[in-house]
């Protein structure tokens, strides 16, 4: 690897690690969402959304950055992307099953 290059590999699983950390700070977990979803599920997709734009402004950092430097853009935007399609998947799937079966809730109303 010459000295103007970066691991493609090592750029990929870094915006993908930024990307779940940014999701994980805005928002409680798949669990919690599908728990609650009886009562809280649009609040909690509104935070999921709100992660999500900041995983595609960090990701577009990212490639900007590489492009400058002359390197490959697709590795923050496949770890951003893969990270975030697998997130987002998993709030929507949590969302549903809780309106579809809801079970015990953690909140008291």
């Amino acid at each position: 690897m010459n000295e103007g290059s970066s691991d493609p590999v090592a750029l990929l699983a870094i915006f993908a690690a930024l990307s779940y950390d940014i999701v994980a700070a805005v928002n409680s977990s798949p669990q919690t969402t599908e728990i609650n979803a009886a009562k809280r599920a649009e609040t909690l997709m509104k935070w999921v959304h709100i992660g999500m734009i900041q995983v595609a402004l960090f990701a577009l950092i990212g490639i900007t950055i590489e492009t400058n430097r002359g390197r490959p853009w697709w590795p923050p935007a496949l770890g951003s992307g893969l990270a975030a399609g697998l997130l987002y998947a998993q709030y929507v799937y949590a969302k549903q099953s809780g309106l579809n079966k809801p079970g015990a809730s953690t909140e008291n109303y």
